[in-house]
């Protein structure tokens, strides 16, 4: 049956995640691809502890591309030297810690990466103005 109220939520919610990324700089980009992961984690890990297998993976896998695809791939190896490397181990840290907590069904795994993760998200939102725009 059709729900108004259901559909214009999430018609809203769409609308305004394509109007914050068209309007987002490159770091506040990067600061909504830290915020998705960390949902993604967080909901798994509320999977988990319900028994909801099937939400859990969905939201690891969530993570996990997240983790690969934007913040490891967004990686310049050039020009960030021994930080991008350094970022791209976690990264990849990251992706193998997420797929073990999917497998095992372990939450361990999963706050480890959440915590890992917010710590870079605060450094990454600590960036002063001034730097972000260089």
């Amino acid at each position: 049956m059709f729900s108004p109220a259901k559909s214009f939520a999430s018609a809203y919610r769409t609308v305004d995640a394509e109007t914050s990324v068209a309007h987002a700089s490159p770091h506040q980009l990067v600061t909504l691809l830290f915020d998705a992961a960390l949902a993604a984690i967080a909901t798994a890990r509320g999977a988990l502890q319900r028994g909801d297998v099937v939400v859990k993976g969905k939201q690891i896998t969530k993570a996990v591309r997240i983790i690969e695809e934007g913040l490891r791939g967004g990686l310049n190896q050039a020009a960030g030297g021994a930080l991008a490397s350094d970022l791209s181990a976690l990264y990849a840290y990251l992706v193998k810690q997420l797929t073990l907590a999917n497998v095992r069904n372990d939450d361990k795994p999963l706050a480890e990466s959440h915590a890992l993760l917010s710590t870079v998200r605060e450094g990454w939102i600590a960036i002063p103005a001034q730097q972000r725009a260089a």
